[in-house]
């Protein structure tokens, strides 16, 4: 039987990735600033299986700070996290290739 905990966790992220969206404009009347914060993998012992590129934790820290302090409202902390935001408003075919008919 065929797994899809890539699709789950993505699917998750992106719930997430709303919810911070509607918390942000939820929570704005009251004062409350809400920072969403995108990294792929920090450089953490939950990250050690991994040979991908990782953020170091004190300059995910830095950049969250910095965003806070100049009242910005997300956080992109790596090329993976840019990638991905761009992605979110390409066309289909270009997110997924796979199931691209040659149109």
């Amino acid at each position: 039987m065929a797994t899809c905990a890539g699709g789950i966790y993505s699917a998750t992220k992106a719930a997430l990735w709303s919810a911070t969206n509607s918390l942000r404009l939820e929570l704005q009347p009251a004062g409350v600033q809400v920072v969403g914060v995108h990294v792929g993998y920090v450089d953490t012992a939950m990250a050690a299986h991994s040979s991908d590129p990782k953020v170091d934790p004190a300059d995910l820290v830095t950049q969250v700070f910095d965003t806070l302090e100049a009242g910005g409202y997300e956080v992109l902390a790596d090329d993976t996290s840019v990638q991905l935001k761009a992605g979110l408003s390409a066309p289909f075919e270009a997110v997924y290739p796979q199931l691209a008919t040659g149109k």
